[in-house]
C-alpha cells in the first residue's frame, strides 16, 4: 500500500538538495505511536495498492523528475515487495541512490537482507527508557531493537557521506525528535550513539514535536501534550555537543 510519492522538499538538505528527495510514502508501520504526525497513514492505513511493476514505475517516474534519490518511507513491513520492485527497476535504469527512512524499530535479519543495496539509512531514535517506549508506541523493547539496528546500518554504510554538491551518497543519518520534558532521554541517546557508533554520525536533532492525535484525547499522555520550548530544544543540543557529537543538521536555524 502506498500513501504518495513525490520531490520532497522538506528533508535534510542533504538528501532534498535542489530538486527534492523522492520519497514514496508506504501505508501502515510496525510502530503505532500515540504522537504520530501521519497517523492516517501509519494507523488506518490510507493509501492505494501496487503491484511490483507499478512501485518500480513509481521510482522511475520519481527519476525522471530529477529526484536526488529514492527515500522509502516506513518500509520496514514491506521490505520483500520493495526488493522484488527494485529488480524491475534497476534492470529499467534505476540509478539513483536508495534512502532507508524508518522508525527504528527493525529486525536484523530483514537488515541483513538490505546489505549491499541500501545507501543511505535514516533511522529515528525516539526514546530510551523502556517504560516510555510501552506507554507511547506499546513496544517496550523499541529502545533495544533501535540499538541493534543501528549498530547493523552503520556496520554496513558507515557514517554519512555527501559528494562534492553537498548530496548524501552513502551512510547512516539519525533523526532524534526531542520530546517535552523528556530531555533525560535525549541525552541518553545521544551519549550512546557517540560512544557505541561514533561521534563522526551525522544527527537530526529535531525540534518539531507537536502534540496531535491520541495525545490530545487520552490523558495517561498528558507528559507530552505540549509543544517543546526553545530551552528545551537548545539543551539537547548543548547536549549532543557535550557528548562529541558534531555532525549536526542546522537547516532550520
Amino acid at each position: 500500500m502506498v500513501s504518495s510519492a513525490f520531490p520532497h522538499l522538506g528533508e535534510e538538505d542533504c538528501l532534498r538538495g535542489w530538486h527534492g528527495s523522492g520519497t514514496i510514502f508506504f501505508s501502515h508501520c510496525n510502530l503505532k505511536c500515540v504522537f504520530c504526525q501521519n497517523y492516517e497513514l501509519s494507523h488506518f492505513g490510507e493509501g492505494e495498492p501496487v503491484d511490483p511493476q507499478q512501485l518500480a514505475e513509481l521510482m522511475l517516474a520519481l527519476q525522471e523528475m530529477g529526484c536526488h534519490n529514492i527515500n522509502f518511507v516506513t518500509p520496514t513491513h514491506v521490505v520483500p515487495q520493495i526488493l522484488e520492485a527494485l529488480l524491475i527497476a534497476i534492470d529499467k535504469g534505476l540509478r539513483l541512490p536508495l534512502v532507508y527512512n524508518c522508525g527504528g524499530y527493525e529486525n536484523i535479519s530483514t537488515l541483513r537482507l538490505l546489505d549491499g543495496v541500501i545507501d543511505i539509512y535514516m533511522p529515528d531514535f525516539k526514546f530510551w527508557d523502556e517504560t516510555l517506549c510501552e506507554l507511547y508506541f506499546n513496544a517496550r523493547d523499541y529502545s533495544a531493537r533501535a540499538r541493534e539496528a543501528l549498530l547493523e546500518m552503520h556496520r554496513q554504510v558507515g557514517p554519512l557521506m555527501v559528494d562534492e554538491n553537498g548530496l548524501a551518497v552513502r551512510g547512516v543519518l539519525v533523526r532524534h525528535l526531542v520530546m517535552p520534558g523528556l530531555l533525560h532521554d535525549t541525552e541518553q541517546i545521544l551519549h550512546w550513539i557517540a560512544t557505541a557508533v561514533s561521534t563522526d554520525t551525522y544527527v537530526n536533532i529535531m525540534d518539531q514535536y507537536r502534540p496531535v492525535y491520541l495525545v490530545k484525547r487520552d490523558p495517561r499522555f498528558y507528559q507530552i501534550n505540549r509543544p517543546i520550548t526553545p530551552v528545551e530544544f537548545h539543551s539537547a543540543i548543548a547536549l549532543a555537543r557535550k557528548v562529541g557529537l558534531w555532525r549536526l543538521d542546522t537547516r532550520w536555524r
